[in-house]
């Protein structure tokens, strides 16, 4: 026999479930209800135990039932615990209940919260510790003020430089700036280095070539030669070539180009005028050695000397003028003259082919009284279009056509 079958054992399996599940209920109810009395300060009633037979407690579970369903469509609040109890709680006591309930999750969740903002409060003064305080700079030395700036600077410029490679312009810009250097440099490389050359230019005379005195005759080679010492000059000389752009151009590339213009068109040691072109800023992906030659030429200055070998003969000219011109004046380079003269062309600024530069000298050894005679037709303007000769013409210009 189980014990559930004596007498002492409560309900018997001969009760319905929905039986059981109503007594067990009632005697929640009864417990609750005791808690209450407690309260009130009342003697609560002991849950007694009783061996009743399945039929009383049929009796007891059927009015409980009943008054459930009654009780489920009141108001929450004048709800009772049970209907078998006359001392029902009050909607007062069930407001009690609620509060204290609230206030302690209301409590609980303050706390919760508090400790949770606390944690993350070290967290990140954790993470980002507050900057220590700086010596003053009475306390520093020079060096250690210019480290500290320097490393600030630098972490500064780093930061700078990670947002850009990570930005997604970065890319297409840096594009553009190479592209835009390049052109640039393809542009104007003449004048970048035409002004190193004329300020950082390495010597170019041959030992050889130094003059000590410069009315003395001196034996030199067949090769023609073009010597300047104040400004590191010895260079060839092409002679007897046509005045064209072009002719002019190649042989400028071998050194310095005579240009016999009608009317100006004397050799050294001849009556008249020996003209001699040469490039101060020429571009740097042309041919030849000599494209910045000339560009220390506007240095010259009146009295200064220069040389011109021609046919084993040094000649020795002195510096009478410097002149700037347009390129299609070339009547400045015919005139009559009773000496022997050299004019040196080049352009001018540097990088350019705005105006050229002449610079015109007269010989002084050897005697100038026992030169010969000059060509026919010197010093007799044609009717010619001829322009002085120029540098090569820029990548624009190459582009879009020279004006």
């Amino acid at each position: 026999m189980k014990p559930e079958d004596s007498q002492g054992g409560g309900v018997s399996n001969s009760a319905s479930q929905p039986q059981r599940n109503a007594a067990a209920a009632n005697l929640i109810r009864h417990q609750i209800e005791s808690l209450y009395e407690h309260d009130k300060g009342e003697p609560s009633q002991p849950i007694r135990h009783t061996t009743q037979s399945p039929t009383s407690v049929q009796r007891v579970i059927q009015p409980v039932s009943q008054t459930a369903q009654e009780t489920t469509q009141a108001n929450p609040f004048q709800r009772t615990y049970t209907a078998a109890n006359p001392e029902s709680a009050q909607s007062e006591q069930w407001r009690q209940y609620h509060s204290a309930w609230q206030n302690y999750y209301q409590q609980y969740y303050e706390q919760y919260y508090a400790h949770h903002a606390k944690a993350q409060r070290q967290s990140y003064f954790s993470q980002h510790p507050e900057p220590q305080p700086v010596a003053s700079q009475e306390t520093l030395t020079k060096d250690e003020a210019l480290q500290d700036l320097r490393s600030q600077l630098l972490a500064k410029v780093q930061n700078s430089a990670k947002k850009v490679r990570k930005s997604r312009h970065f890319v297409p810009i840096l594009a553009t700036a190479v592209v835009l250097i390049i052109f640039v440099f393809v542009q104007y490389n003449r004048l970048f280095i035409a002004s190193v050359n004329a300020y950082v230019s390495p010597g170019a005379i041959s030992p050889q070539n130094i003059v000590v005195d410069p009315i003395r005759d001196t034996e030199v080679t067949k090769e023609p030669r073009l010597i300047i010492p104040k400004i590191n000059v010895d260079v060839p000389v092409i002679y007897d070539i046509s005045t064209d752009h072009d002719s002019q151009m190649r042989a400028m590339e071998k050194g310095v180009a005579h240009f016999p213009i009608p009317g100006a068109n004397s050799h050294p040691g001849e009556l008249g005028n020996t003209v001699l072109a040469g490039h101060s800023s020429n571009d740097l992906f042309g041919g030849g050695d000599y494209k910045f030659i000339f560009a220390r030429l506007d240095k010259m200055q009146t009295g200064d000397t220069l040389y011109a070998n021609y046919n084993g003969v040094r000649y020795t000219y002195i510096v009478t003028k410097t002149e700037v011109v347009k390129p299609n004046q070339t009547n400045k380079l015919i005139y009559k003259t009773n000496v022997p003269v050299i004019t040196l062309i080049t352009c001018t600024p540097l990088g350019t082919a705005i105006n050229r530069l002449l610079v015109t000298a007269e010989q002084v050894s050897p005697d100038p009284a026992k030169a010969t005679a000059a060509p026919a037709g010197s010093g007799v303007a044609s009717d010619a279009e001829v322009t002085l000769p120029s540098n090569e013409p820029t990548f624009l210009e190459r582009l879009f056509g020279r004006r």
